[in-house]
């Protein structure tokens, strides 16, 4: 099974990369993609064996892959150094292909967005962490570390975009009176307001152009990584429903994109669920799968009309099984526990 990946210039894709997976170089018949956020230096990782039994070609890394949560590049770096020192990360490096975008706290903030000072010095160690070439562009972009992917050959071909939701987000808006943030609170939803201003981004223009062209590239089934949910219902926390105009504007570039099949993952939330929206305006329900944490959880679960079926705020990690053996791909998105166990599973037919 031989395995294309590309990484996504600024304008065009640009640097294309072989890698043989074995010494098979007939059409595969499925793709194996897991993904995952939010685990804790500081915690047991036991989920990496599961991980592994899985045998995923790509493992996708959605935020929070460490708490950095510091302006000082030197803690980001010893923090990571203690992710890369696990063994069940080690072998997960050494067994498949391993991607990163950052959320809040391995950007190194809390919520931050485009006010935090230290950016620049994060994206460096971040992106030497996880072995980012010197010349590659996510180093010198004046607005983020964005990018995209290629899996496989054409009538199987996978692209996987990243968007940095951190560098050019607008600052959040606070709720300031007490008692509406009490109220918010005692249903399990947090302390912000959604942004109505003309102003208010998640991406910044350049990115929203790079990500027009991206959803213009030929492909066979497109994976949009979020590292905060994109479909969820509006809970007070951070999500893009912080910003209905910039979802609204997401909404709006994917209509207008060629219909290539497409999901969405994420992370952040410390628990998982599927969310599904049937009137985006496309041909197919759009259908997003939020995977957090590998080890982090959260039993506050925020409300959320757009959830299929159950969440579960138990360390997890997100599979996608991609069957090419029909006329047109057919994808098993699942949640699965630190043993191995289903707990969310849909399958999404184009």
């Amino acid at each position: 099974m031989t395995i294309s990946i590309a990484r996504a210039g600024t304008v065009v894709l640009g640097l294309m990369l072989a890698m043989t997976m074995s010494s098979q170089t007939s059409a595969q018949s499925r793709t194996v993609i897991a993904f995952g956020s939010c685990v804790h230096q500081d915690r047991p990782q036991p989920i990496w064996q599961a991980v592994l039994a899985d045998a995923p070609e790509v493992f996708v890394f959605l935020g929070d892959n460490i708490y950095g949560d510091s302006e000082d590049p030197a803690v980001l770096q010893s923090k990571y150094e203690q992710l890369g020192a696990v063994e069940g990360f080690r072998r997960l490096r050494e067994q498949a292909d391993v991607v990163a975008i950052w959320d809040d706290h391995d950007y190194g903030v809390n919520d931050g967005g485009i006010e935090y000072p230290a950016k620049e010095a994060s994206r460096q160690v971040m992106l030497d962490f996880w072995n980012e070439p010197e010349d590659s562009v996510r180093r010198s972009r004046p607005d983020g570390i964005y990018t995209a992917y290629e899996y496989g050959e054409a009538g199987q071909k996978v692209q996987l975009i990243l968007l940095d939701l951190r560098w050019n987000r607008t600052s959040l808006v606070e709720i300031e009176d007490t008692a509406k943030r009490e109220a918010r609170l005692a249903q399990d939803m947090g302390p912000y307001d959604a942004d109505l201003s003309a102003a208010a981004t998640m991406l910044g223009e350049t990115q929203w152009q790079w990500l027009q062209q991206q959803l213009e590239v030929a492909a066979d089934l497109r994976i949009i990584g979020s590292s905060i949910q994109l479909l969820a219902d509006f809970t007070g926390w951070e999500s893009w429903a912080n910003f209905p105009a910039e979802r609204q504007r997401f909404f709006e570039l994917l209509q207008a994109a060629p219909r290539v099949p497409t999901v969405i993952i994420s992370g952040d939330t410390h628990w998982s669920e599927v969310s599904r929206i049937d009137d985006a305006g496309l041909p197919y329900a759009l259908v997003e799968l939020t995977s957090s944490g590998l080890t982090e959880e959260w039993h506050a679960i925020s409300p959320n009309r757009h959830r299929v079926g159950e969440a579960f705020a138990v360390a997890n990690y997100g599979l996608l099984e991609v069957d090419w053996s029909g006329d047109s791909p057919v994808l098993d998105m699942s949640i699965r526990d630190e043993s191995g166990a289903t707990l969310l599973q849909q399958t999404v037919s184009f």
